[in-house]
């Protein structure tokens, strides 16, 4: 398949293994990008988790207000930002423009724990990663990430992150 772009108010966006598209987006729903798909530009949710499967590469950026974003060995020329969600730099996953969390702001409801943000296997964050309020960040000691601002590193070496 090869639309341009997919979008919707309220619901979930799932693409093929394979799919070409231009860019994803959706206010209330979770976005499930499968295998070796090309997006040209950015992956955008609201209330929705992201996931991207092997052999992805987006030309744009990732990014939610509250949801899970999950990278498995996918290729991301821009960067991730989030405020309240969890980020899964995955196994052999490239993200070249870096991580943002962002502090809340507005009537944001607190979160009951601070989002995890895993950096895996390989994996590699070009750019700074700044935290803008309290996260967990757990580094694989194989992964390559830059400048890390407003977080320690808590480094791991087995094959997924401690549990908390």
């Amino acid at each position: 398949a090869s639309p341009e772009d997919a979008s919707t108010v309220n619901g979930s966006i799932n693409v093929g293994d394979k799919a070409r598209v231009d860019s994803l987006e959706t206010v209330n729903g979770s976005i499930r990008v499968g295998k070796d798909v090309q997006i040209r530009k950015d992956v955008e949710t609201v209330n929705g988790s992201i996931f991207t499967d092997r052999g992805t590469t987006v030309g744009g950026g990732i990014e939610t207000v509250n949801g899970a974003i999950g990278l498995v060995a996918t290729q991301l020329a821009g960067g991730i930002e989030t405020v309240n969600g969890d980020i899964t730099v995955g196994i052999g996953s490239h993200v070249k423009g870096g991580i943002k969390v962002e502090k809340p702001q507005g009537w944001s409801i607190k979160p009951k724990r601070d989002p995890r943000i895993i950096i895996g296997p390989n994996a590699v964050v070009e750019g700074p990663l700044v935290f803008e309020r309290a996260v967990v960040l757990y580094v694989h000691t194989s992964a390559k990430i830059g400048p890390v601002t407003g977080a320690t590193a808590k480094s791991f070496s087995t094959d997924t992150a401690p549990a908390e």
